[in-house]
């Protein structure tokens, strides 16, 4: 038996074709009666609706936000921060008929440049969930196409739409809490610098060379606070088995050396530091202090509770989307920075004393 067709629904239904199709598409006015007349002839006849092939030629549109995730997939999907950023973007589009397309980010400086979907797959609008630079192969990539963009955690991007947090401040309160707490040895570890992705103490010359912008900003919370701390380890993705090399790197010297505080530039790093701490057999907050950032909920850190900034990662999906939506209406949306703030836990405290 042959596929039905939108005509025969129409005719089933007793309206013209172009009623029917006002029926499934609501891009026009139709009575509510004749509406559903349609609809109830289309699941007679087993009519699931119209080809969307034939709707993106018609509207000249693929219906499809394609998101570069900054990382290899695999990696992404492990991180809750990645998770909500996208469940909030998506529940934002969805209702608009709008889909996804997930690409992956740079993984390794022998991989190519921008990843071969930037370059042929249809999308609308691109979406990268990581602060890159107007210089970036990505966004060259996607000028060159003209697919508008949209860049999380950048600022001030000429030219291109940025959403992203108050990242810098929510560090700089979180290094003066500790400063209040008497700590004067604070150690940071961060996010990947750039697609080279080293797990290694960086030099002055290293921290020079940073590309992404997410991890630069961070980084500058603690010179804003008053803080040069004592060492930044740099990891290669924010996992916890990363923020557990920092640990074992930066706390394994005599007491006298290791920071007494350690700032990382997330919740899982963080984790993997507590952790990391807790194998060499330190009392965390009693022997160093962590703190983190993104305010996630870390079940096997129980009962610590651990101290962070919170972002509202789900609302910032939010806030993407609907620029999405403006964007493909032909409007204008403006940059955006959202509010983080402190939460104190259990997992900081009074400095050691000598």
């Amino acid at each position: 038996m042959s596929r039905p067709t939108l005509a025969d629904v129409a005719s089933r239904a007793g309206v013209s074709v172009s009623t029917a199709s006002l029926a499934f598409s609501g891009a026009g006015p139709i009575a509510d009666s004749t509406k559903q007349r349609v609809l109830d002839a289309a699941a007679e006849l087993d009519y699931s609706g119209p080809n969307p092939l034939g709707r993106q030629l018609r509207s000249g549109r693929s219906g499809i936000v394609g998101v570069v995730v900054g990382d290899a997939l695999k990696r992404a999907f492990r991180d809750p921060v990645s998770v909500q950023l996208l469940d909030g973007l998506v529940d934002t589009i969805a209702p608009a008929g709008l889909g996804v397309l997930l690409i992956p980010g740079p993984t390794d400086v022998n991989e190519p440049a921008v990843d071969p979907l930037i370059e042929s797959a249809a999308m609308d609008v691109a979406v990268m969930i990581w602060g890159g630079t107007t210089e970036d192969p990505t966004l060259q990539a996607l000028r060159r196409r003209g697919i508008p963009a949209v860049v999380v955690e950048g600022h001030e991007l000429d030219g291109i739409l940025t959403i992203g947090i108050d990242d810098r401040h929510g560090v700089a309160e979180v290094t003066r809490h500790l400063v209040e707490l008497g700590h004067r040895r604070i150690a940071t570890v961060t996010l990947p610098f750039g697609p080279d992705r080293r797990s290694a103490v960086a030099d002055a010359g290293r921290i020079g060379q940073i590309q992404w912008k997410i991890a630069e900003r961070r980084l500058a919370g603690l010179t804003d606070a008053g803080v040069q701390p004592t060492a930044v380890f740099e990891t290669p993705a924010s996992l916890v088995e990363h923020g557990t090399a920092a640990a074992h790197a930066l706390l394994s010297g005599p007491p006298e050396n290791r920071p007494t505080a350690i700032v990382a530039q997330s919740d899982l790093l963080a984790s993997g530091v507590v952790i990391g701490a807790r194998e060499l057999g330190l009392r965390v907050p009693e022997d160093v202090s962590v703190a983190g950032f993104d305010g996630l909920d870390l079940p096997w850190l129980t009962p610590d509770v651990l101290t962070t900034v919170v972002q509202p990662i789900a609302e910032k999906g939010a806030v993407v989307g609907r620029a999405v939506q403006q964007l493909l209406a032909g409007g204008q949306p403006e940059d955006a920075v959202l509010p983080v703030a402190l939460r104190v836990g259990t997992t900081t405290g009074l400095a050691p004393i000598p």
